[in-house]
C-alpha cells in the first residue's frame, strides 16, 4: 500500500493547486481524479470552455457588426462554422488539461485516476473501471467541486433540456434557447448563442438579473444585453418544463401571478450549482456534511476530524475557480505550519460577458442594510478616450469608501477589460487605500484603468477630471 503526507481527492483548480503546493513545500502527495483528464468541472466543462466559446462568438459579432466601422472589409458574406468553433474549444480545453498533467509530473505528484472514497480518516479506496487499490495518507483534502443545480420538478435530459455541460458541446445553434437563471452562467452561455443567430430568453425568479451584484450593474448589463437583442422576464417564477420531440415549453408566473409560457427548441436550466460528494463515503470517516450537501469546515477548512480538509465548491461560499486556488493554497501552507491567511470580502467576482462584469466587496445595497456610512464615485467608460477608440463605451467603474475614513469597501465595474481591471480594486483592498490613494496613483494614458482613477476622484472631492 502506498502512503502519502497528503492525498488530495479531486483535480480541479482547488485540489490540483493545493497538491502542487502541498508537494512544494516537501510533503509526499497523491492526487485522485474519477474522470481520464485532470482539470475538474473548470477545465473540462466551465471556465475554459466556455471563455473559449465567448471569445469566438465575439469575434464572429465583431466581423458581422463592426468590423465594417473599422475600415475593414470582408469580401461574400461572414459565415459561421459551429462545427470547428466547438472543435476549437475542444483543443483549447486539451490543451489546459495536458497542462495540469504536466505540473503533476514536473512536481512529483502521483496521479490516481477512479472514484476515491473513504475507508476510515486515512485510507482512500480508488475504483476504477481496471482495479481498485487503497493509499494511505496523513492528511487527505476533499475537493470534489460542484454539479450543475436544477429544479425539482425538472427531468434534464441533457439533449434539449440541458445543464451548462451539454451547452458547451451542442451540435448545432438554437432557434430560440430559454435560459432559466439570469446568473453568470446563464448569461454567459445565453449571448453565446445570441451573438451566433438564436433567440434567447431568460427567465429569472429574481427581480434582476445577477442579484448578488451591485444593482447598478444588474441595470447597466440588462440595458446592453437588451440592445444586443436579448429578451428578459424578470420576477418570472419557473413552474413547469416540459418537452414535445424537438419544442420545448417553460412555464412560469409572473409578478402578477399571471401564468405565461416560452417555447423553444432548447431550455438551458442554469439556477445555480451543487456541492458534489457522491460516493465519497465521508460518513466511513465520521467527516460531516450539512443539510445543504456542503462539507462542514471551521476557519482552517478543517472538517470534525482533524487529518481531514475541504476547500473550493464543496464548502460554504462562492464557487469560484480562484476561491478555490486560494483555499488549496491556504491548507497546504497551514499543513506546513505557516499562517496563512484568505479575506473572503476581496475574492473578486467577474461575469464574462461583454462588456465584462466584475465586483469586490461590499455592494451598496450590503452597506446600506449594514449602517455604515459611504461615499460613491462612478465615471462611465463612454468618457475615456480608450474606450471611444476602441469603440466599447457601455459600462463604468464604481467606487464606495467609508465617508469618514474613505477607506475603499467596495469596487463595481462594468466595461471592456474589467475582468482584468478588478485586480487593482483587489490590491487596492487587500492594503486598505483610500479613494484618494488611488486617486493621486498615475494611470497609463489611454486606457481602460483611468476610469478607476476618474471614480477614485469622484467618490473623494467629486472632482473628477473627464466628466
Amino acid at each position: 500500500m502506498s502512503t502519502y503526507d497528503v492525498a488530495v481527492i479531486g483535480s480541479g483548480p482547488g485540489g490540483y493547486v493545493a497538491a502542487i503546493r502541498c508537494a512544494q513545500l516537501g510533503m509526499k502527495t497523491a492526487i485522485i481524479e474519477k474522470y481520464s483528464t485532470l482539470g475538474g468541472t473548470c477545465l473540462n466543462v466551465g471556465c475554459i470552455p466556455s471563455k473559449a466559446l465567448l471569445d469566438s462568438s465575439h469575434h464572429y459579432e465583431d466581423a458581422l457588426n463592426h468590423f465594417e466601422e473599422h475600415g475593414i472589409d470582408i469580401p461574400g458574406d461572414v459565415k459561421l462554422n459551429f462545427k470547428k468553433m466547438i472543435e476549437r474549444k475542444a483543443g483549447v480545453v486539451d490543451q489546459n488539461v495536458k497542462g495540469i498533467a504536466f505540473l503533476m509530473d514536473k512536481n512529483k505528484i502521483d496521479v490516481y485516476e477512479g472514484l476515491g472514497s473513504f475507508k476510515d480518516a486515512t485510507h482512500i479506496e480508488i475504483a476504477s473501471e481496471k482495479e481498485t487499490q487503497t493509499i494511505e495518507a496523513k492528511n487527505i483534502i476533499i475537493a470534489t467541486g460542484s454539479k450543475p443545480g436544477s429544479l425539482p420538478f425538472i427531468e434534464i435530459d441533457k439533449e434539449r433540456i440541458i445543464t451548462s455541460t451539454e451547452a458547451l458541446s451542442l451540435s448545432e445553434v438554437p432557434k430560440h434557447m430559454i435560459v432559466i437563471g439570469g446568473g453568470v452562467i446563464g448569461l454567459e452561455l445565453g449571448q453565446v448563442y445570441r451573438r451566433l443567430g438564436a433567440d434567447v430568453s431568460v427567465v429569472e425568479y429574481m427581480d434582476r438579473i445577477l442579484p448578488t451584484m451591485d444593482k447598478a450593474q444588474s441595470k447597466e448589463l440588462t440595458k446592453v444585453m437588451k440592445k444586443q437583442g436579448v429578451k428578459f422576464y424578470t420576477s418570472h417564477k419557473v413552474s413547469e418544463v416540459t418537452r414535445k420531440g424537438k419544442e420545448v415549453t417553460v412555464t412560469a408566473t409572473d409578478k402578477k401571478d399571471k401564468e405565461v409560457t416560452f417555447t423553444g427548441d432548447y431550455c438551458l436550466v442554469s439556477v445555480g450549482r451543487r456541492p458534489f460528494t457522491e460516493g465519497l463515503k465521508a460518513e466511513n470517516a465520521g467527516v460531516k456534511i450539512n443539510e445543504r450537501g456542503q462539507v462542514e469546515v471551521n476557519e482552517h477548512l478543517q472538517t470534525n476530524v482533524k487529518n481531514i480538509y475541504a476547500i473550493g465548491d464543496v464548502v460554504k461560499g462562492a464557487m469560484l475557480a480562484h476561491k478555490a486556488e486560494e483555499e488549496g493554497v491556504f491548507v497546504a501552507e497551514t499543513l506546513a505550519g505557516q499562517k496563512p491567511h484568505i479575506n473572503y470580502n476581496l475574492i473578486p467576482g467577474v461575469v464574462y460577458t461583454w462588456p465584462e462584469v466584475a465586483s469586490v466587496g461590499k455592494t451598496e445595497e450590503q452597506l446600506k442594510e449594514e449602517g455604515v456610512a459611504f461615499k460613491s464615485g462612478q465615471f462611465p467608460m463612454r468618457a475615456l478616450g480608450r474606450s471611444r477608440a476602441s469603440g466599447d463605451t457601455d459600462g463604468f467603474v464604481k467606487i464606495l469608501c467609508d465617508k469618514e475614513t474613505d477607506e475603499i469597501l467596495g469596487v463595481h465595474m462594468v466595461g471592456a477589460r474589467v475582468a482584468d481591471l478588478i485586480t487593482e480594486a483587489v490590491t487596492a483592498m487587500e492594503y486598505r487605500a483610500s479613494a484618494e490613494d488611488i486617486a493621486r496613483m498615475s494611470h497609463a494614458h489611454p486606457t481602460y484603468g483611468e476610469a478607476m482613477k476618474e471614480a477614485a476622484l469622484a467618490a473623494t472631492d467629486n472632482r473628477p477630471i473627464h466628466m
